[in-house]
């Protein structure tokens, strides 16, 4: 059963993860909206993370769910960008992935069933 999560970027400069191989790359919101898209739709994201770490086989595979159906929808206000993003993918999977692209600049606003 798909979610709906609400996602606000309150500083798109600093939307970035840690590590410059997984982080954002976009600048606008349509541009985070589909590199978000993009690394729920497929494991590629996840694969180059999960090979970086020191047991790649000890990884929990459930971290490397993905949702061919996700979409993520992006729209700026003012210096920030709000995303929706309507998926399957457990939410602890979604957090992971958002902290690889935006470290800890992101802000869940409310969640809600698709």
């Amino acid at each position: 059963m798909p979610t709906r999560y609400y996602i606000s970027l309150p500083d798109t400069a600093r939307a970035r993860g840690s590590d410059p191989r997984f982080a954002f790359a976009a600048v606008g919101a349509e541009g985070f909206a589909e590199e978000l898209q993009a690394a729920l739709r497929s494991p590629a994201l996840f694969e180059r993370w999960r090979k970086l770490q020191a047991e790649p086989d000890e990884v929990d595979p459930a971290l490397g769910a993905t949702d061919p159906n996700a979409t993520v929808h992006g729209a700026q206000r003012d210096l920030h960008v709000d995303l929706v993003v309507t998926t399957s993918i457990a939410g602890a999977v979604l957090k992971q992935r958002l902290r690889l692209l935006a470290g800890s600049h992101w802000e869940l606003r409310d969640v809600t069933a698709a």
